[in-house]
């Protein structure tokens, strides 16, 4: 006559079919039977599931040697070398403002998409002069000219005495822009 399984093992069982499901591996004490294990001597089995990680099977690592170690020393380079040029910048942003708004109506999704052209426009050329070691950061603003006032603020943590920014103002008949350019030297 067969014994009725005890709660506990059933549960158990369900609980490794579970993760055989999901993991399409299992282990446990009874190693995969679809059964729970019979006690032996009135001695019951310690429930045991576990699952096999991505760190059990054998990858290929080919691919770790496709590309050079690359040897990194610290500088030991506080300041920089050479400073922010803010007047190269400023010249930058007022040929492109100039150069993208220039006898421009103005029309909101026009400047919507605007800032973001000038804006990666500008930050494109500032890359271009090598500044090493300084993050760029560009930032621009479009509004219509209706004899209205505009004050724009920012605030920023740096160091004042390499950090530093460079500021343009454009205007026509019908838009006003303001764009902003920060350096901040990355030690």
């Amino acid at each position: 006559m067969m014994a009725e399984p005890r709660v506990h093992d059933v549960a158990q069982a369900k609980a490794a079919k579970l993760l055989k499901k999901r993991t399409g591996s299992v282990s446990s004490a009874h190693s995969g039977n679809e059964h729970p294990p019979k006690r032996q001597s009135g001695k019951s089995y310690a429930a045991s599931v576990s699952t096999i990680s991505h760190l059990d099977h054998h990858h290929d690592d080919d691919y770790l040697h496709l590309r050079p170690a690359t040897q990194l020393e610290n500088t030991y380079q506080l300041e920089p070398v050479d400073r922010f040029p803010v007047s190269s910048i400023t010249k930058i942003m007022q040929e492109v403002m100039g150069d993208y708004l220039q006898n421009k109506p103005y029309e909101p999704e026009f400047c919507r998409k605007m800032t973001k052209v000038i804006s990666d426009e500008v930050k494109l050329k500032v890359k271009e002069l090598h500044v090493p070691r300084y993050k760029v950061v560009c930032i621009v603003h479009i509004g219509q000219l209706n004899n209205q006032g505009l004050r724009i603020s920012s605030q920023c943590l740096w160091n004042d005495k390499y950090d530093t920014f460079a500021a343009c103002e454009y205007t026509n008949s019908g838009i006003f822009a303001a764009a902003c350019v920060y350096g901040v030297y990355f030690e």
